[in-house]
């Protein structure tokens, strides 16, 4: 049986290092590869039997557990395993809480990335040695209500919404996605609604309670129709 796995980080020689850990596992794995997060949410559509993504947090469009929230919220059936250089208690703590299976440090050895894999495929969790759920960490139950609204974006919403996040105009996100201005603020407007606020700036700040670092998140202009 081939194991399909995607790889989700925007340095190709990681992707390589995660690629060769992996592959210690023995046995046909098929790799998928994207830099971005609208190349993984290309790839998760059009692999939906994929038996997992190892995601980086630090992806450009993955707004800090954004993209976790939402391909986990739109792919139940699809394991996520967190990888990134990030790796402190809170952290971890928060990509299990909005619904990783795993999570693995960069700093990781080749060996133990295999068995870390290894144990999230068999149905596991997996978390670093020695990992300890920080007491200070709530349950957070208004961030995983924002985790589960914007699960139910669709994925050219949460492009837009990505692109909101970075501070660019309709007319920018237009000409980014090549597509009219008209459809960006039907998107916009569906997106507020959806995540329950009235402004672009407050979707912008909803968003960025999932952010790994809430202080780099910069609320946008907002436009007047």
């Amino acid at each position: 049986m081939t194991r399909q796995i995607i790889v989700a980080d925007d340095h190709p020689l990681f992707r390589e290092a995660l690629k060769a850990a992996v592959a210690r596992l023995g046995g046909d794995i098929d790799f998928v590869e994207v830099d971005s997060v609208a190349s993984l949410l290309v790839a998760v559509e059009a692999h939906a039997g994929a038996d997992l993504l190892l995601l980086d947090l630090n992806m450009p469009g993955a707004q800090g557990f954004n993209a976790l929230a939402h391909v986990r919220g739109s792919h139940p059936q699809l394991p996520v395993v967190v990888v990134s250089a990030d790796d402190d208690p809170q952290t971890i703590a928060a990509a299990l809480r909005y619904g990783a299976q795993g999570f693995i440090p960069k700093s990781t050895e080749a060996a133990q990335i295999g068995r870390a894999v290894e144990v999230v495929l068999a149905g596991e969790i997996y978390t670093p040695l020695g990992f300890q759920a920080p007491r200070s960490v709530a349950s957070g139950t208004e961030d995983l209500e924002i985790a589960k609204r914007i699960a139910e974006l669709t994925p050219q919403q949460f492009r837009v919404l990505g692109m909101l996040c970075a501070g660019m105009l309709n007319k920018q996100v237009a000409y980014e996605l090549e597509v009219s201005e008209a459809t960006i603020k039907a998107h916009v407007t569906a997106i507020l609604r959806k995540l329950g606020v009235a402004t672009r700036t407050q979707a912008v700040l909803a968003a960025g309670r999932l952010a790994v670092d809430r202080a780099s998140i910069k609320p946008p202009l907002e436009e007047v129709d």
